[in-house]
Formats: structure tokens, C-alpha cells, sequence
């Protein structure tokens, strides 16, 4: 059975941080590409950050420098370190997990970055 769950959102103030992860089980975690989704209010849903097997990253150019995305296949675990947080930044953030034809997604958790 394939679980991927994330945690760690919350309530912050701007200019703070938080850090989500996302454990993964049912299936060869150390294979897959592993990625963060957000879906702000009324928009649609965009690529955040990347991490693949060979922890090459990538990231959208809004989050460059403040962002983090990183991986621990011991613990079957993704993170990301979200830094000097904006009011754009508030959304569902979404853990998505791929290997060829194999997708994963999580339910999401919310980030809410207000004064």
C-alpha cells in the first residue's frame, strides 16, 4: 500500500520559515523523482521544487535562494526548507513522487503566510 503524507504546515509570520516533509512508503523510494506542488488560492496548480534519484534539483524562479528541497532515502523522507516567506507563498503544498509510469501524490498541507 503506498502512502505519501506531508506535514509541517502551519501559520507564519512574513520573512519566517517552515520546513515540510513528506514520508513516503509502499514502494522503492530511493528510485523516484520526488517534488513539491503548491496550489495558491484561485490559482492553479505549479511545480514548486525537484529532487531526482541522483539529487539534481531544480526550482521555480519565485523561490530561488529561499527554498530548499532535499531528500533522506534512509528515512524515505522529502523536505523542503522554505525560507523568508511571502504572502505568495501561501498555499496547499503537494508532495508528488514519480518513477516512469508511476505517480504518487499526497494530500497536501496548508502554509499560510500572514501578518
Amino acid at each position: 500500500q503506498v502512502h505519501v503524507v506531508e506535514s509541517g504546515g502551519g501559520l507564519v509570520q512574513p520573512g519566517g520559515s517552515l520546513r515540510l516533509s513528506c514520508a513516503a512508503s509502499g514502494f522503492t523510494f530511493v528510485s523516484y523523482a520526488m517534488s513539491w506542488y503548491r496550489q495558491p488560492p484561485g490559482k492553479e496548480r505549479e511545480l514548486v521544487a525537484s529532487i531526482n534519484n541522483g539529487f539534481s534539483t531544480n526550482y521555480v524562479d519565485s523561490v530561488k535562494g529561499r527554498f530548499t528541497i532535499s531528500r533522506d532515502n534512509g528515512k524515505r523522507t522529502v523536505y523542503l526548507q522554505m525560507n523568508s516567506l511571502k504572502s505568495e507563498d501561501t498555499a496547499v503544498y503537494y508532495c508528488y513522487a514519480e518513477w516512469g509510469g508511476l505517480r504518487f501524490w499526497g494530500q497536501g498541507t496548508q502554509v499560510t503566510v500572514s501578518s
